[in-house]
């Protein structure tokens, strides 16, 4: 038995292979035939091919690879060394993990030549190389800051680190090489001067420079330029002697120097690290699910076309069928389009992509990475799982068509008449399944905060809205009776051809929706920060920020003097922070805290809180007024200053008579805060603590002191402490900048002004406080809008234009009957009008739905946590829906507007 049924399913298998061989050039034949409806889909196909290939393949040549990195880190020396530590350290065979033995000391010392060519083998030589180096300076009234580095381009061991595009590299002290980059972000020019932020002398730029590895913004510092403490990364580069014998690396090990080198250490003291970045199973999946609905427009959009190829061969379909074609073979012939068009669309979007990526390469690397590439490359694996997807994204937009076909009527598409649709009532059926699958799978993503669920439901609730469309168009159809004639033929057609005005419509209304959904979210989630946002000073004040490395800042009246210039009508004042008491050690440091009274805490454990029932109880109860999300000022703040009351009101922002009690409380050496709870008649308690190596701080001193609580101002939780109180706990002071009590807010203009000017005084940073995180979502919504616009107007393009195809013959009856060369053009108009007035009204309300259900099910999530959290207003972007209202009439008049008014007579054989 078996013998006899295997030479069965062999024939049936060349059966098969034949039936699809035949199919195949059909396919092909069709293509050539149908030369505008092949190139609307190749286009369709090709584009998103070619952004990914050439995303892959730019993506590739960035990687580099080992050796790559090793010749780009080396140039042309041997071997990279830095001396990171006192005594022995262990590393990898490359060099890329290192660390120092137990109780082996850091180097602090700086390394000299002479002291590292000792360690060498003889006729070795060393440079210097500093990679990160801060270079501040002015321009355009603002200080600029970009990467500096610092070496000696003319040495022959650092040939390959940089090289010089224009000019010479700089040798003297007042001289500079920069890049393209930082030419552009300064505003000069081989051989302009630019002036240093410091106040030092200017510089002349002699030289155009390059380094491989950084194109961003980047500076060339002469080795003369040695400045006075570390800043960056000191390595050496050395040219060893062809004679160096083995043993080098373990014996600079030894003394706690790392060796990078071009061939891998023997012996390695560490274990490798781990390289590349793996995804979890979360992102994994919600990136499938992204690169799903990416599909899905796709196939929606290309879809009408192959619908509308299915309806111009149907009587062609139906001589296969008179000719002994079963639905099986009427279905290959379909799909076989997809097939040679996705496998079309995938060889040009390969080949346009490889070379838009090798052409487009000198751009990406300065404007995209930022450094230049290794090798030319492909990205062979990545580019094979895009052409199947290309050929799948093929496969499935011929997939509906294929079996509308292998159901059509054969003596109806012999004599080239169109058949109504037939309607199924499961579809609309299984989508609103879908639709309201898909709503609860998206709450309980949002709910529970698992991203890859909540995507799930997104695409569940679009394949159901999908498969409603058709119904939902044949609804609306009905309501073109009491429509004039132009509409009513639009809407007509619309519904009569379903199969192509359906999916354009899906796609126009999943671009919309998906638009609209996020720039809901991200408006709201705008709004939820904005609200939650604590100032740290009043509206308008400022924070002058000194280094905070110990080094002596000028006095008060030479700052004061420069702000009043920039923002008049500003006082300036002196801020003292609480320092440890000499001798002190590195990463110690030292802070006061106020002791709350006992019965003020509040009385609830984590583990209680837990319960709804306590939670609403906490809620309400005064003693745990704090526990609120962004209890914390969000700003730059001075949570414990050391002051007699000077600084007082440019840091809180208090009133006169508040702050006038509470200099009189300073002054008999007491303390001030802003949450009353701590105070207990009259008094408060302070602790002075210690941290450093220890677990636990270690407390210096305990004191109770007068107290004085302020009502108003800001409301975050700010301690000042007098200095006779700082003494009583034993603490020194120091100075970390400077409180600015502002007229008005500084514009940002005057900030940049007066940044630059107090940058002459030393390391000073302004920060203002502007009550706000200071970002701006408008442009993220405007290119959410946009993007969704341009599919939108292309969809209705497409599906313009295959209507117009498709209903020449009605156009004829129209002339024939005596209709006006306008009606063509209205009735594109309208054709147009209703593939994108309908798919965006459906996105706009299917978007907002999305995004309403996702922000309730996130605000119920966060009425259950604890500490309390600012939940998720429901803000609508009205920036996007104004451009998503707009897009509409642009498709329409644009259909218009390329339409021939021609009304051409035809004549008519059924």
């Amino acid at each position: 038995m078996n013998s006899e049924r295997h030479p069965a399913r062999v024939r049936r298998l060349l059966a098969a292979l034949r039936s699809w061989r035949a199919a195949l050039r059909i396919a092909r034949r069709e293509a050539r035939r149908a030369r505008g409806r092949t190139a609307l889909v190749l286009a369709m196909i090709t584009l998103p091919v070619l952004g990914l290939a050439l995303s892959a393949v730019s993506y590739d040549m960035a990687e580099l690879s080992r050796a790559e990195r090793i010749d780009r880190r080396l140039g042309a020396a041997d071997a990279e060394l830095r001396w990171v530590a006192e005594g022995p350290v262990a590393q990898d065979a490359w060099g890329d993990t290192t660390y120092q033995r137990d109780g082996v000391p850091g180097r602090t010392r700086p390394v000299t030549a002479d002291e590292l060519t000792a360690l060498l083998p003889a006729g070795s030589r060393v440079a210097e190389v500093r990679w990160w180096v801060p270079f501040e300076a002015r321009a355009g009234g603002r200080r600029e800051t970009v990467d500096g580095r610092l070496l000696n381009l003319t040495d022959p061991v650092l040939r390959g680190q940089g090289r010089v595009l224009a000019g010479r590299a700089p040798t003297g002290v007042d001289e500079v090489g920069l890049n393209r980059a930082a030419l552009r972000r300064l505003g000069a020019a081989l051989g302009d001067r630019i002036a240093p932020a410091d106040g030092s002398a200017e510089r002349t730029v002699v030289g155009v420079v390059e380094f491989p590895d950084n194109l961003r913004p980047t500076v060339a510092l002469p080795p003369t330029d040695r400045p006075g403490d570390p800043r960056g990364e000191s390595s050496w580069l050395v040219d060893l002697p062809a004679d160096a014998g083995p043993g080098l690396t373990e014996r600079l090990n030894a003394r706690g120097i790392v060796v990078v080198a071009r061939t891998p250490a023997p012996h390695p003291t560490a274990e490798p690290a781990t390289a590349g970045v793996a995804l979890s199973a979360e992102d994994t999946g919600t990136t499938l699910l992204v690169a799903g609905l990416g599909l899905l427009e796709v196939v929606l959009l290309v879809g009408p076309a192959f619908a509308v190829g299915v309806r111009r061969r149907r009587r062609d379909l139906a001589l296969v069928a008179v000719a002994g074609g079963d639905a099986a073979h009427l279905r290959r012939i379909v799909l076989a389009d997809g097939v040679v068009l996705g496998c079309a669309g995938a060889a040009a979007g390969l080949a346009l992509g490889v070379a838009g990526a090798f052409a487009a390469r000198p751009l990406i690397e300065e404007y995209v990475f930022g450094a230049r590439f290794g090798a030319y490359r492909v990205f062979p694996a990545a580019l094979a799982a895009i052409a199947a997807v290309a050929v799948l994204a093929g496969v499935l937009a011929a997939l509906a068509p294929a079996w509308t076909a292998a159901r059509q009527d054969v003596v109806a598409g012999l004599a080239g008449r169109r058949t109504a649709p037939e309607h199924r009532r499961r579809w609309p059926l299984i989508g609103a399944l879908l639709a309201v699958v898909g709503v609860a799978v998206a709450a309980l993503g949002a709910t529970r905060g698992v991203t890859v669920v909540l995507f799930a439901g997104v695409v569940l609730g679009e394949l159901g809205l999908v498969f409603v469309t058709p119904t939902l168009v044949g609804v609306l159809a009905r309501a073109g009776r009491w429509l004039p004639l132009a509409p009513r033929i639009a809407l007509r057609d619309a519904s009569r051809n379903r199969s192509s005005a359906a999916p354009a419509i899906s796609a126009v209304m999943a671009a919309v929706a998906g638009s609209v959904a996020l720039g809901v979210y991200v408006a709201s989630d705008s709004a939820r920060t904005d609200a939650s946002y604590l100032p740290a000073m009043p509206y308008g004040h400022a924070m002058v920020i000194g280094p905070g490395d110990g080094t002596a800042l000028s006095p008060v009246p030479r700052v004061a003097e420069v702000v009043a210039a920039t923002l008049p009508g500003s006082t300036v004042a002196r801020v003292d922070a609480p320092a440890c008491p000499a001798p002190f050690g590195d990463g110690e440091w030292c802070d006061v805290r106020v002791e709350l009274p006992a019965g003020r805490a509040c009385p609830y454990q984590v583990e209680q809180l837990r319960d709804a029932a306590v939670r609403a109880r906490a809620r309400s109860d005064p003693r745990c007024s704090g526990w609120v999300e962004g209890g914390y000022p969000s700003g730059y703040s001075v949570p414990v200053s050391v002051d007699d009351g000077d600084a007082l009101a440019a840091l809180t922002g208090a009133g006169p008579e508040e702050v006038a009690a509470a200099r009189r409380v300073l002054a008999a050496g007491g303390a001030v805060v802003t949450d009353e709870r701590y105070l207990l008649a009259g008094r408060l308690t302070l602790t002075a603590t210690r941290v450093g190596d220890a677990p636990e701080p270690a407390v210096i001193g305990t004191a109770t002191v007068p107290g004085y609580a302020l009502r108003g101002g800001v409301g975050v939780d700010q301690l000042t402490v007098s200095r006779a109180a700082a003494a009583r706990l034993g603490l020194d002071t120091r100075q970390i900048g400077y409180a600015v009590a502002t007229a008005a807010a500084p514009t940002s203009a005057q900030q940049d002004r007066l940044d630059v000017e107090l940058r002459r005084l030393g390391r000073l940073d302004v920060i203002v406080e502007r009550g706000t995180w200071g970002s701006d979502e408008r442009s993220l919504l405007l290119v959410l809008a946009i993007g969704s616009g341009l599919i939108t107007v292309g969809a209705a393009a497409v599906a313009t234009g295959l209507a117009a195809a498709e209903g020449r013959a009605d156009l004829s009856t129209l002339g024939a009957v005596g209709a006006s060369p306008r009606m063509r053009r209205v009735l594109s108009l309208c054709q147009a009008g209703v593939i994108a007035v309908l798919g965006s009204a459906l996105g706009i309300v299917v978007g907002l739905g999305t995004a309403v259900i996702i922000l309730v099910a996130l605000n119920r999530r966060i009425a259950t946590a604890w500490p309390v959290q600012e939940p998720y207003p429901i803000v609508v972007p009205w920036l996007t829906l104004g451009v998503l209202v707009v897009v509409p009439l642009v498709a329409m008049a644009g259909a218009a507007l390329f339409t021939r008014s021609r009304l051409a007579v035809e004549r008519r054989l059924d």
